[in-house]
């Protein structure tokens, strides 16, 4: 008769997720019917590793059909779910229900300084006009030679590559004070597309975009909050950036 034994014991059992009821209070607004936005609480059963997202989704499909939100890929990478959760800008499906304090509740609204259209949905027209003022292609002086492509150097790749991480989410723009206030700035995402764009070295209109900015509402409305830098999700250096723009036009370089 034989002793077997176990030389690699089966882990235990991981311990069961449990759920647990989570309050959202939302900023609701129907153009058809209200005069002025309003709160409205929802109880939903969540996970800690759920997303507002999450949340939202099922207060749509099991509560209330109405309410009205942006989302699309649901990754981070469209933008087009930027909201204030809980007093801050934030992508909501890159927060996590966990990394919120549950035992309040989550208020949720649409982003500031934009106009209201319904719910958590914002007229972004604004927004991208100033993004298409500072024209935010690249406009070289010349045409490529055949069949080569425009060089750069690792170093001059670098230098803006910061600013290629913008996603257009708005949440750096409706974050900021200046922006809430006098609706002909330009806002730090369209500057934040221009740096990436005026520090390109195969690009040879910087001077055009910098003239642009050189304005009573381009850059030098920038109070430097540093509202624009804590809200940006990709982690951009929003401010570090805008003053860049600033110091390239009191240098006159670009470098």
């Amino acid at each position: 008769m034989s002793t077997a034994t176990l030389e690699n014991p089966p882990a235990a059992a991981p311990e069961e997720i449990q759920s647990f009821t989570v309050t959202l209070i939302i900023r609701r607004f129907d153009p058809d019917v209200d005069a002025e936005p309003r709160w409205e609480d929802f109880d939903v059963e969540m996970f800690p590793t759920d997303r507002i997202l999450d949340a939202l989704h099922k207060i749509k499909w099991e509560q209330d059909g109405t309410l009205t939100f942006r989302r699309s890929c649901a990754h981070g990478i469209c933008g087009s779910d930027a909201m204030r959760i809980n007093g801050r800008n934030r992508l909501a499906c890159k927060t996590l229900i966990k990394d919120l304090d549950i035992s309040k509740p989550i208020y949720v609204e649409a982003i500031k300084g934009l106009p209201l259209e319904k719910d958590l949905v914002v007229d972004m027209d604004p927004f991208f006009a100033s993004f298409r003022e500072v024209q935010p292609f690249l406009m070289p002086g010349k045409p490529a030679e055949k069949n080569k492509e425009r060089v750069q150097s690792v170093a001059e790749r670098a230098r803006f590559d910061d600013t290629t991480k913008c996603i257009l989410c708005a949440a750096c723009t409706s974050s900021c004070p200046v922006f809430w206030t006098d609706g002909q700035y330009f806002g730090p995402a369209a500057i934040v597309n221009a740096h990436r764009f005026i520090f390109d070295s195969r690009d040879d209109a910087s001077q055009v975009r910098l003239d642009i900015l050189n304005d009573q509402e381009g850059v030098w409305r920038c109070r430097t909050t540093f509202n624009c830098t804590e809200a940006c999700p990709r982690g951009i250096q929003v401010t570090q950036a805008i003053a860049e723009v600033k110091q390239a036009m009191i240098s006159g370089k670009v470098s």
